[in-house]
């Protein structure tokens, strides 16, 4: 038979002391010895400790997961320091029509492999 129905009515009710739900962490000793250290010289619990150490780095990851910028900025940006990085290269003597000239092509590649690009929008001809 069950004791569900038949509780104590005088035994302690067990109460919620955080508002906090708990979660298990399964670390490698090494690793919980240094939460330990980093614990005892924060004067913090080792719960508290984890707490603190998982925001912090939260806080450092966070600009990274948190802009979610379209791929194509992405693209732009590493087009545009590629531009400046073959600028420097360039010899300062060419004309400014060949140095143009240049960096197309080393950053949209030779002409003849240009449909293949999926990076570059397609050239009305």
């Amino acid at each position: 038979m069950s004791d569900i129905g038949n509780k104590d009515p005088t035994a302690p009710v067990p109460r919620r002391t955080g508002l906090d739900p708990i979660s298990a962490v399964k670390m490698p000793e090494r690793l919980t010895a240094a939460v330990d250290a980093w614990a005892e010289t924060h004067h913090l619990t080792r719960s508290d400790a984890i707490c603190q150490l998982v925001e912090l780095g939260l806080k450092i990851a966070s600009p990274a997961l948190a802009t979610a910028r379209p791929i194509a900025s992405d693209a732009t940006r590493i087009e545009e320091q590629a531009v400046h990085e073959i600028e420097a290269l360039l010899v300062p003597a060419l004309s400014a029509d060949e140095r143009e000239r240049r960096t197309r092509r080393l950053t949209e590649g030779p002409p003849e492999f240009s449909h293949e690009r999926i990076d570059l929008p397609k050239h009305q001809t």
